[in-house]
């Protein structure tokens, strides 16, 4: 399983994905699940008639125990838990699996002014949402900094075919982007077959591709960002593309009238503090979506309209105004709504 502690997004706090289909099912849709790092997965296909669903199910299951086994922060033999294990600055090789993830998370940190940073887990410790409890009280300016100078993307030098820390400690967790690679993952497996209407789905993380056997294409219902209900805010079709969403209206605590979210900015080292709620992403990379929804929404909305429109991104905020929520969508964003 992955730590789901970090800035990672719980599945309350997706774009839970609604699949709206009509009352009857196309006999030749079908529907492969099962469990992998820490949550489910769902696959949907138009079958042609002439796929093994047994292999094809078998084979999702190797790959996503694959992706488990280099990226898992809960398993301690995997990759990556072998090289936070690794208390050194000479080079520990890994995969082109974990480079990849470690590469784009590089590229996502760099493209979001650092704030999505896949070494700040000490810090989501240091304010209780990682495995350890909650602290008694809010930690002292003293005690962030101290945490600060052991995270920091910088420390994790990435070469060829291996990577290096400039920090012995530095401790990496790809939770934030690792599921969305699991779903790309599994999309190319179902390409690779010469299927290509689907729908693949990892722990609320999402990938579709063509129709449904009905011939129309897949619709997605993003959740209204409210913890006391499931509603939707929006209906949408996004075409051959993947979909994540993050927010923080599920994982949080107050104290002393002060709210305070599981979205740390590595910047302040504390949780953010603005009235951003929820983040929704449109890519055509699974793991892409997964990073930048994230980041966006520790950005807060102006600074993450003004990352989405440079790097001309279809993204979707919402605020929280005056008690109310509030739309703001990229162009690139606005042709998916259902607005019938």
């Amino acid at each position: 399983m992955f730590n789901l502690g970090y800035v990672s997004k719980l599945i309350g706090l997706f774009a839970f994905a609604l699949l709206l289909t009509s009352c009857t099912q196309a006999p030749s849709e079908s529907h492969l699940t099962g469990h992998t790092m820490g949550t489910t997965y769902n696959v949907k296909f138009v079958n042609s008639g002439d796929v093994d669903e047994q292999q094809l199910h078998d084979d999702i299951e190797a790959a996503l125990v694959k992706v488990n086994a280099l990226m898992s922060t809960y398993d301690p033999q995997s990759e990556l838990s072998r090289f936070n294990q690794w208390h050194s600055e000479a080079p520990f090789a890994l995969s082109p699996e974990t480079l990849k993830v470690m590469q784009e998370a590089k590229r996502l940190g760099k493209l979001s002014h650092g704030v999505l940073d896949v070494t700040v887990g000490p810090l989501v410790n240091l304010w209780g949402f990682g495995p350890d409890a909650k602290p008694d009280k809010r930690p002292s300016k003293q005690t962030i900094a101290e945490v600060q100078a052991r995270t920091g993307l910088d420390k994790l030098i990435l070469l060829d075919d291996s990577a290096k820390k400039s920090e012995n400690d530095l401790y990496v967790d790809l939770s934030t982007i690792a599921k969305g690679y699991g779903v790309d993952v599994v999309a190319e497996l179902l390409d690779a077959q010469g299927l290509h209407d689907y729908l693949v789905e990892v722990g609320g993380e999402m990938r579709v591709s063509g129709h449904k056997a009905s011939g129309i294409e897949w619709r997605i219902a993003i959740e209204k960002p409210v913890s006391t209900e499931r509603a939707v805010q929006e209906v949408i079709s996004i075409g051959t593309n993947a979909i994540a969403t993050s927010g923080d209206y599920r994982n949080y605590f107050e104290e002393e009238g002060v709210r305070y979210s599981h979205l740390i900015d590595p910047r302040t080292g504390a949780p953010v503090t603005h009235n951003l709620v929820a983040v929704t992403v449109v890519h055509p990379s699974s793991m892409t979506a997964d990073g930048l929804a994230t980041a966006l929404i520790i950005l807060g909305k102006d600074e993450a309209l003004n990352v989405a429109l440079q790097n001309d991104l279809a993204v979707l905020m919402i605020t929280r105004e005056n008690g109310e929520f509030k739309e703001y969508t990229t162009p690139k964003f606005e042709p998916f709504i259902d607005r019938q």
